[in-house]
């Protein structure tokens, strides 16, 4: 059996993460790959639910990361870890990067009590923290972000924020991004959807996923 593979999509509302997590699950699956498709807060019925009071009611910054990373707990334990045990490829439509940067960065919560909210939700039993193989990090001015997000649907609390609160996201996932940059790729997202798509395949193909 193949061993699993995890990969994570992250960047700033409006980026295009979403575009091409779908086109790539279906690239592995035409190479004989079963593959999980899911996203963060959410994945689990219990993690959907406090995707819903997350995303749309008002809260302290410590209220939402408590939720985020409980939602992450029920997550990881009924989806992505067995998804890897069994040798899947697990998509997933952002993850702890994106507490780091929202909570942390956006919100100015204490990078500290994240870290070690991380330790106790992700440990395994070797010790180590379950990370993603690979994190794609689509990278996009925050501006163009959001004329791309203008009217495009109703905005939850977080895609409602000031342009200023995404320059903060931002810096906060390129601070992630530096911390350990053998796990993430930059995806330069300011282009078309071909050039992006192209961008995404090569990185895959060079790790020898596809």
């Amino acid at each position: 059996m193949r061993p699993g593979v995890f990969i994570s999509f992250e960047g700033i509302d409006g980026a295009g993460k979403s575009t091409h997590i779908k086109p790539l699950a279906d690239a592995l699956r035409d190479q004989g790959r079963t593959v999980t498709l899911t996203r963060e807060p959410g994945g689990t019925p219990l993690a959907e639910s406090i995707r819903d009071l997350a995303l749309n009611q008002a809260m302290d910054p410590l209220s939402e990361a408590l939720l985020m990373f409980a939602a992450r707990r029920d997550h990881l334990r009924l989806v992505i870890e067995p998804a890897l045990a069994a040798g899947q490829v697990v998509l997933c439509d952002r993850f702890t990067d994106a507490t780091f940067a929202y909570q942390g960065a956006g919100r100015g919560f204490d990078l500290a009590v994240l870290s070690q909210l991380e330790r106790w939700v992700q440990a395994l039993p070797d010790g180590t923290l379950r990370q993603p193989d690979l994190t794609l990090l689509f990278e996009l001015a925050p501006e163009t972000a959001a004329q791309r997000l203008a009217g495009s649907r109703k905005p939850d609390k977080f895609e409602s924020q000031p342009v200023a609160f995404f320059r903060s996201v931002a810096a906060g996932y390129d601070q992630r991004a530096n911390a350990d940059p053998s796990r993430f790729a930059r995806i330069a997202a300011d282009r078309s959807r071909e050039a992006v798509w192209g961008d995404v395949l090569s990185v895959v193909r060079q790790k020898g996923w596809l």
